[in-house]
Parts: C-alpha cells; structure tokens; sequence
C-alpha cells in the first residue's frame, strides 16, 4: 500500500538567510510543514541528501534525509539537543521553542545521562512486558464499550476517541500516579502546544496551565508518595537532593505528553493502514505471530515525527562529505530515512512482512533514542491484535478524503476516525 497523500495549505516562507549562511541555493522553503513530505524527501535523497531548509522563521538549517547521514547524526554527542546552544534551530518547535526547565531530552551528557537514568528501570523491556496482561484487559473493556456505542447508535464510532487516545492515556496515567480523570484537561494542552500555528501568546498560556496542574500534582505526591514513577523519584532522588520539586514537574510533563500522543497517533494510522489493506490483515488475523514484525514495519512506514528530531554542531563536522560548521542547526528527518531505499527495499510500500523493518529510526538512535519505545511496541502489539481479532469487518465510514489528517501538528496522525463494522 503507497502513503497516503493530503493537500497541502500553506504557501512557501520567505526565505531570510543570517549572515554566515553557507554559498549555494537557498533553502528548500515548507518542507517540514508538508502532511505528505516523502516525494520531496525521496528527491532530496537521491540529488541532495544534506541541504538547507526554511525554518518557520525565515532563518534556516541544515537538513538530513539519508540513513546513513542520520544515523551518523544521532550518534554523534558533538550534535547537541541543548536548545540553548548557540545555532539550535528554535524556530517551529514543539511548545514554540521555550527553553525554561526543559528536562532530559532537552539536555546533553553527563546531566542528560544522570537525569535519564533516573527513569530508565521504569520502561525496561520486562517490566513492560509485565503490563501487557493489564493493557489487554483495558483494550478488551474499551473495545467492548465500542460494541455497545455501535448497537446504541447504530452510526459509527470514532477510533480515537473510543480507543486509540485512551489507551495510552490510561497507561501513562497509571504508571505516573496522574489521575485519569485529569484526562480531557491535559490532552487539550498538549493539543495546544503541539499545533503549529498556535499563537505565543495562547501556546505560553497553555504551557503554564499544564505546568501549574504538573505543580499542583507534585506537590500533593510530595506530602503522600504513591508507588509509580513519580512517587519514586520523590522519594528515591528528590528528598536525596539529587533532584528538584522543578525537575520532577518536567519528569512529569515529558512523559505524560510523550506516553500518551505518539502512541495514539500510531495507533489510529495503523488501524487505518490495515482496513486499507485487507490482504495484509487477513494475512496478520491468521498468523498473529507476525503483529511484532507488523509493527516494526508501520513504524517506520508512518515515521510520525515529521520535522525533527534537531540538533546544532558543536564542532566543524563532516557528515556524508558535506562539512556543517560549529553554530549551525540541524534538522534530522528521520521519516526520510525509513523510506531510504538503500535500506528498506521498494520503501513507500506497506509490507507487514518485511524482513528488516527492526531496523527503522522511528524511535531516534544514539543516547537519546525514545525512553518509551518498548511500552509502545507492547501498546500497538495489544491493540492491533485486538481490533483484528474482535473487529474483522472493521473499516473507515468516510472517504479517506473526509478523514482530518494532522498536518497542522508536530505529531502526524487523524484527529478523528470515524470506522462501522
């Protein structure tokens, strides 16, 4: 199955250079707002596989799209994460470039190595596959909730609302101790600051909306500690001193926006792929075996991170035989290279039974390669067996046309997702 393709609204950004801007063409303008950006980034590949892009702003970066440059990238610790390093590229960020208590990921060696390891035990493959009886249950209850809305309407019922959104909500809750009935609020402020054409002023109100909940919660767990991650850092690193009340609250803010956004995302693109190709969901329906394998592949066929992730050199560094120069930015386009034909043979297509499809960098690579990737492999496992098993028929009740695609976030995926069965 090819990708699906979106009409793209917004006209190309003036390009406006800084001074020291490398001799050449200008910067390739609008690539990273595009919903579908894979011809653009397939032509890049083949002609120009490191070039300058316009960032929001009018300034620009460099941007990757090969496999090989972006692995390179990844693993290389002179490329910073710290958005306060001189030539980081801000501009079109997630949360609108705002720097202040950033937390780990944000962070370079050693405070990011410290601060990661906090929390590593916490998304350990076995402790994770330990919960996989629990995330069936609660697959299971919310799936039969989708039965009775179906009998009682008789019309259909909108995926992510009904199981794609609140599965990982749930798990992320349970497992930080945050309260799901907290749910409607923390999801319309992740909404707002993940959106990119929010303005400053409501994405800066959202922030601190969502960082005076985060307070207020962390507060309360300080004074009663409950047995999840939060009450364990309090406990183990924040009465230690290792840690502040502040670094707790950006513990909780990562991963209560992570843990929950990707995942549903994943989890409504995937369903949608698989009632589009009802030969390989046959073929997945037989052999169930093969949903590990499946889900590495829709992974990387989806890449649901669009415009990122990004770092800035902090020395002179050849990548590919192209030299980026300490101060510039980098915008690594990790969709691009799991559609990098010289690793993933005829990549544009879907096939759930691909042989290398592991291989994928949805998940980043290197030091800051995704904390939480083993819980959403074992998430989209459960749900996508789940929904073959229970709902054979399943299948879009609007033209894909109808469906509204996320281009207008940082997080690609459907806002809504209307299926009958």
């Amino acid at each position: 199955m090819s990708e699906m393709t979106h009409p793209t609204a917004a006209a190309p950004l003036p390009v406006r250079p800084p001074s020291g801007c490398p001799a050449g063409p200008p910067p390739h303008a609008n690539l990273l707002d595009r919903g579908d950006p894979h011809t653009a980034f397939g032509a890049l590949r083949a002609t120009e596989p490191i070039s300058k892009v316009s960032l929001a702003d009018g300034s620009w970066a460099w941007l990757a799209t090969r496999y090989a440059d972006i692995r390179a990238i990844l693993g290389d610790t002179r490329f910073s994460s710290d958005p306060t390093v001189p030539g980081f590229p801000l501009s079109g960020m997630t949360g609108g470039g705002n720097t202040d208590n950033r937390g780990f990921i944000r962070r370079d060696p050693p405070e990011h190595t410290r601060l990661r390891r906090m929390v590593t035990r916490e998304f350990m493959v076995k402790r994770v596959e330990a919960l996989r009886p629990r995330i069936q249950r609660l697959t299971d209850d919310l799936c039969d909730a989708m039965e009775r809305t179906r009998e009682r309407t008789d019309g259909p019922v909108d995926l992510v609302e009904a199981l794609a959104l609140p599965v990982p909500s749930l798990v992320i809750s349970l497992l930080l101790g945050v309260p799901y009935d907290d749910h409607e609020t923390f999801q319309r402020l992740t909404g707002t600051l993940l959106a990119r054409a929010v303005p400053d002023a409501e994405r800066a109100a959202a922030r601190g909306e969502l960082r005076d909940y985060l307070d207020r919660l962390v507060t309360a767990k300080e004074a009663a500690p409950g047995d999840d991650i939060l009450g364990r850092l309090i406990t183990e690193q924040q009465r230690t001193g290792e840690i502040t009340h502040d670094d707790v609250t950006a513990f909780a803010a990562l991963l209560l926006i992570a843990g929950h956004e990707t995942t549903a995302n994943m989890i409504g693109l995937s369903a949608l792929t698989l009632m589009r190709d009802p030969e390989a969901a046959d073929r997945l329906r037989r052999d169930p075996a093969l949903i590990r394998g499946a889900v590495e592949e829709l992974l990387r066929f989806h890449s649901i991170i669009r415009n990122g992730p990004r770092r800035a050199a902090t020395a002179d560094i050849e990548i590919g035989g192209h030299l980026i120069r300490a101060g510039e930015g980098v915008v690594v386009a990790v969709a691009s290279a799991n559609r990098d034909d010289r690793v993933f043979a005829d990549a544009d297509r879907f096939d759930p039974g691909r042989p290398n499809a592991q291989h994928h960098v949805a998940f980043g690579y290197g030091i800051h390669q995704c904390l939480g990737q083993a819980l959403a492999r074992v998430e989209l496992q459960v749900v996508i067996g789940t929904l073959l098993r229970r709902f054979p028929t399943m299948r879009p009740a609007v033209p894909v046309e109808e469906i509204p695609f996320r281009t207008d976030m940082s997080i690609y995926g459907c806002h809504a997702l209307p299926v009958t069965w």
